[in-house]
């Protein structure tokens, strides 16, 4: 006899996931929203905004700069920054949104991804791959250390990118998910996994600069980093990591794999006791969403020209939580969107304001979870269904 449970998810009403105990399989549709976020109206809106956006570095190049579409440089860096920040807000929904793991520790893999990439960065920016980067001959090192090796080249420097924060997601999350530390518990050691991972960076015998960092970056691949054609090339790199990233978690989410993760994120002990382990789904997933967050920290780094343990802080972690907070939790674009409105009110009031940056980040985050529980997005759906029922 087969028996079927359904599990209502507490985060949007009107979307369940069902469970089937007949074989290890799960089946469930969704209904409402998630669905309608990629419908062919939502591709082509995505497909839209993701051509005007490429179109900006062209309008850089082409253009001259008395003409009334010119784009500076400093926008055209600035956006690609904020691209990246799409990425790792896009991989913390990942988990959060989907699997329900609140991490506070995303800043760790982030930074880490940019310190592999910097690894090259610094190499290449060396008069021959065999020299010592300029902070190891100022801290009057003799050698470069044995896990610089290979460091030289950029396909190597990109796996690390992905397999460093992956990895120590990997070992972190097996025994934390085995151990069932779950909810606050979990989000608290995260945060004190990044905060003693950037104490440990600062430091200026571990080999990755200190207080600085990596800075003084010159070339990518044989080209100037810092001419106008680099950045556009890092921009539309940075632009299609995101709509690849994009995609992926789309798979993960909408296959029958991010229908056991809702199903956990809802009620895992239910789901034991229907013979599914969470540990399993739930490292998978935690480990892709490092990996995406060390490749938007890769790209971050070539755009901003420097990589140093404040990206480390818990503050930016918290920012991340904010950015997927804002947009809309559990929807894959809601983060993109916030991400992108939280950066640019940023960029205004740290040049307005700069000191009360922080106290403003809060009272944004307090206003979101009161007046917009479900973000930008779930605003956006309910003046889309008000005017639908009024059509109606």
């Amino acid at each position: 006899m087969t028996k079927s449970i359904s599990i209502s998810t507490g985060s949007d009403p009107g979307q369940s996931a069902r469970v089937r105990t007949e074989f290890p399989s799960v089946s469930g549709s969704f209904s409402g929203a998630r669905t309608g976020l990629f419908s062919a109206r939502a591709y082509g809106a995505i497909l839209t905004v993701a051509a005007v956006l490429a179109l900006l570095p062209a309008l850089n190049l082409i253009l001259p700069e008395a003409h009334a579409l010119y784009v500076p440089d400093y926008t055209v860096s600035l956006l690609g920054k904020f691209l990246c920040f799409a990425l790792a807000a896009l991989a913390l929904d990942l988990v959060w949104g989907y699997a329900g793991i609140l991490s506070l520790g995303h800043g760790l893999f982030f930074a880490l991804g940019g310190y592999a990439h910097g690894m090259y960065l610094m190499r290449a920016s060396t008069p021959t791959p065999q020299a010592l980067p300029e902070f190891m001959v100022f801290l009057s090192w003799k050698e470069i250390p044995w896990f610089w090796s290979f460091t030289e080249y950029a396909p190597y420097a990109w796996l690390l990118a992905l397999v460093a924060p992956g990895l120590l997601a990997f070992v972190f999350g097996y025994f934390a998910f085995r151990s069932r530390i779950t909810g606050v518990y979990f989000s608290i050691i995260t945060q004190a996994l990044t905060f003693a991972a950037m104490l440990l960076f600062f430091r200026n015998e571990t080999g990755f600069g200190g207080n600085n960092g990596f800075t003084g970056f010159k070339t990518i691949l044989g080209f100037d980093i810092t001419s106008a054609q680099t950045r556009a090339g890092l921009y539309w790199v940075s632009l299609m990591a995101l709509l690849g990233c994009l995609l992926l978690a789309r798979a993960i989410t909408q296959s029958k794999l991010g229908r056991v993760l809702t199903a956990i994120r809802d009620a895992e002990s239910r789901m034991r006791f229907l013979g599914y382990e969470p540990l399993g789904f739930k490292l998978f997933v935690w480990t892709v969403s490092a990996m995406m967050c060390g490749l938007a920290g890769a790209l971050y780094v070539t755009q901003v020209g420097i990589i140093n343990p404040s990206e480390m802080s818990p503050e930016n972690s918290i920012e991340m939580v904010v950015w997927v907070a804002t947009g809309g939790r559990g929807t894959l674009v809601g983060p993109i969107i916030g991400a992108g409105t939280v950066n640019a009110l940023k960029t205004w009031f740290t040049s307005a304001f700069p000191e009360y940056w922080l106290y403003a980040l809060g009272l944004l985050f307090v206003l979101v979870t009161v007046l917009l529980p479900q973000g930008i997005v779930g605003l956006a759906r309910k003046l889309l269904q008000r005017k639908q029922e009024r059509l109606a």
